[in-house]
């Protein structure tokens, strides 16, 4: 089916929630991706850090073909081994004890906002649920993720949104310590706010909240949805912190393509999960764990330290066209998720990156965000800053002719 006639049947039958751009893709391999009509790209989004690997990275696809041929389903009425080794293996490799199987990162962050509570009601009576989050956060599009983000973009047109939350500035710990109080039962934050700009967190700050969380008896609960899986040269994010959370939730790339989430807890914390108080129908089904083994196995010590290498040269290389041109306001990030912040809206950069072979994306409007797979090449960093030195030497030239 030709380019356009694929775009005019999405239209005609697939609701309008995306700005899609006029490209439909067919094949992927590594960073490379490939169009309907065979031109190529590379890809320095990641599917929004999903194919932390690349596109059909050969162990996550040979571990697809080979459980899809053995058992795709049972419903979680009995045990499976893969969702059992995916657990063993996250379990190690984290401060938890305990994983919840889902499907999405707004699944995971439905069942850590759901624990949170229960273990409040459970250790300390009816009135204690509401959650401290960030203003600038994002933390999934159900009712009661939305509700948690503290973006009010998101919730316009689907007020009365959940109540129990309570948005505070982003690295500002006297704001939490003066919104915690007797209600309050966890604080929900991102290692790195991610969708919110690539915003970096103070040198103390998330340690600043692990203390408040001691010192009041709250839940500390990570999102790592988008930051884990060695996006920022560790595995986790908060392994950079030197604290751990009570609760964690991970997404994203955790199934190297295939839609997966998971919750991770304390065993203390987990305990208030009982038959019946959550559920998943899909969750850890052995084809999305199968190839969950092998994304997490796939992320070794090289990768990371692949990723951290090559993390701060982009960055570097990013913090040169800054020096260059006056309308970059910020190049921030960890590792491999890195965000250039304009002076101006940056859609119409994406879409002459777009033209010139690379895909990029963008949030809050005016931030470049930069998500290419953990094993991306300095040769393939380089094409792309020579791409964007070209489109930025033209909008210069643009605006001071």
């Amino acid at each position: 089916m030709k380019k356009d006639k694929i775009a005019e049947l999405s239209n005609k039958c697939i609701v309008n929630t995306y700005n899609r751009y006029p490209v439909t893709l067919v094949k992927g391999r590594g960073l490379k991706v490939w169009d309907s009509e065979g031109k190529e790209y590379s890809d320095f989004v990641s599917g929004i850090a999903v194919n932390n690997l690349g596109h059909c990275h050969p162990s996550i696809v040979n571990a697809i073909k080979k459980q899809a041929q053995e058992l795709i389903h049972t419903s979680n009425l009995y045990h499976t081994m893969p969702q059992a080794e995916l657990a063993k293996l996250l379990t190690k490799k984290s401060f938890a004890d305990k994983v919840f199987f889902c499907n999405s990162g707004a699944e995971a962050n439905e069942a850590a906002i759901k624990l949170a509570r229960k273990y409040s009601k459970d250790n300390y009576g009816e009135d204690r649920f509401e959650i401290i989050t960030m203003y600038k956060s994002f933390h999934g599009r159900t009712i009661a993720t939305i509700s948690a983000t503290g973006q009010e973009k998101f919730h316009k047109g689907f007020e009365p949104l959940l109540p129990g939350f309570r948005y505070v500035p982003f690295n500002d710990i006297p704001a939490v310590e003066k919104a915690a109080n007797g209600r309050t039962c966890a604080i929900l934050v991102e290692p790195v706010q991610c969708e919110g700009g690539v915003n970096m967190p103070d040198k103390d700050y998330l340690r600043g909240l692990r203390e408040i969380c001691f010192a009041k008896r709250l839940l500390l609960i990570f999102d790592e949805v988008q930051t884990g899986m060695g996006r920022t040269g560790k595995f986790f994010a908060y392994e950079h912190f030197g604290i751990s959370p009570d609760i964690m939730t991970l997404a994203k790339s955790l199934g190297g393509g295939v839609a997966i989430g998971a919750m991770l807890a304390r065993d203390e914390v987990a305990k208030s999960f009982i038959p019946g108080t959550h559920a998943s129908t899909f969750g850890g089904n052995p084809l999305a764990c199968a190839a969950g083994i092998a994304a997490v196995k796939a992320i070794d010590k090289n990768i990371l330290s692949h990723c951290k290498r090559t993390g701060d040269y982009f960055i570097r290389k990013l913090k040169r066209l800054r020096e260059k041109y006056s309308f970059i306001n910020d190049v921030r990030g960890i590792g491999l998720m890195i965000g250039m912040e304009m002076s101006f809206p940056v859609r119409g950069i994406t879409e002459e990156c777009l033209k010139r072979g690379f895909l990029v994306n963008y949030t809050m409007d005016r931030v470049l965000r930069f998500l290419p797979p953990l094993n991306v090449k300095t040769k393939e960093i380089d094409r792309l800053i020579a791409v964007l030195d070209e489109i930025f030497g033209e909008i210069k030239n643009k605006i001071f002719r």
